[in-house]
């Protein structure tokens, strides 16, 4: 591909595989109206003679998973970049403490388009674990109708069902919010925990501010929706886990960060408790987990993310995100050093 002095040069840097995913004809289009695109993407490595000269040529960054971390070294060899762009949600992994340290780089983030699908994830499963959709279809091909109408479909069951149910939102993250506006629709009444999240916040979202102990004994849904920092590591634990309802269900499409696995395998194990596991600890599982197994958990194998046609969610955004740096537009969703302080 021929330079063109008037365009900044882009380097693509993220797994292999991901082009494939992110790009069609459009999205290549709207990149080579904008930019000379560096040959030999995606690059995975900035520390061969490849990867550096192409580091050293970039005026821009387009990243993703598997983009190598910009280390203070590796800045030094990128005399030319002003923007990274990242493709996903969060830049802990490309903008390590270092990098705010020492460079003025634009950076911009596509979690507004990642939350989405998330909430739309969590949304349906909500509805889908009120119901016992999971553990009713199983047994409904198991007996193959002969089970009886009324039983197999849970009509005598109270605690089925999500008629005025309570729904506690464990962080008014972009994801938690965008669940709350989700239920918001709905016969639900909505809590929030969330240390950040005043009281008149939480009423603007339509969710009443609550501790997080008040919440779980609450709530007949928990979801979980807080960040990867060092004081939520396993933030629920047996403690918290008892203080919910029997019969209550407990999501987890953040992070497995968050939860103690023994304490909760322990819960999984007595029935008490109806659980959907996307994001596990560790992941994925050992093969001879019980989690795999139990009949009252639902486990995923981390999909409420951006999943097949998605991903173009997120590199619409970045590429947006592009357009506008060239244009002299103010970003839309620009990350800062004080940011990373919550940022998951």
């Amino acid at each position: 591909m021929k330079k063109s002095p008037d365009k900044p040069r882009l380097l693509i840097a993220m797994r292999e595989e991901l082009p494939k995913g992110f790009f069609g004809s459009r999205e290549w289009a709207r990149l080579n109206a904008v930019t000379d695109i560096i040959a030999g993407f995606p690059c995975t490595d900035f520390d061969t003679a490849e990867g550096s000269k192409a580091l050293a040529e970039a005026d821009i960054l387009l990243a993703a998973w598997g983009t190598p971390s910009l280390t203070r070294e590796r800045l030094s060899r990128a005399p030319k970049l002003k923007m990274l762009a990242y493709a996903a949600s969060s830049v802990r992994s490309v903008a390590p403490p270092e990098f705010w340290e020492t460079s003025n780089i634009l950076v911009t983030t596509a979690a507004s388009a990642m939350a989405v699908p998330v909430a739309e994830f969590t949304y349906a499963a909500i509805i889908m674990c009120c119901k016992d959709v999971f553990r009713l279809r199983d047994e409904h091909r198991k007996e193959r109708g002969t089970g009886g109408f009324g039983s197999r479909r849970g009509m005598s069951l109270p605690y089925l069902g999500t008629y005025d149910r309570r729904i506690g939102i464990v962080g008014a993250s972009r994801i938690g919010r965008l669940v709350i506006e989700m239920l918001g629709r709905g016969n639900f009444e909505i809590g929030v925990y969330d240390p950040y999240l005043s009281e008149a916040d939480a009423s603007a979202l339509g969710a009443t501010k609550m501790d997080l102990h008040a919440l779980l004994a609450w709530s007949d849904v928990v979801s979980l929706h807080a960040p990867i920092l060092p004081e939520t590591r396993h933030m629920i634990g047996a403690r918290e886990l008892a203080l919910m309802a029997d019969h209550a269900v407990f999501i987890n499409t953040a992070r497995g960060w968050l939860v103690d696995h023994d304490a909760l395998l322990l819960e999984a194990k007595s029935g008490r408790l109806r659980i959907l596991i996307d994001t596990p600890e560790p992941e994925p599982l050992p093969t001879d987990s019980l989690f795999y197994d139990l009949p009252n958990v639902v486990l995923t194998p981390h999909i409420a993310g951006a999943l097949g046609n998605e991903l173009r969610a997120l590199s619409d955004l970045a590429i947006t995100e592009i357009e506008r740096f060239i244009a002299g537009l103010p970003p839309l969703h620009p990350v800062f050093k004080q940011d990373m302080e919550r940022m998951a």
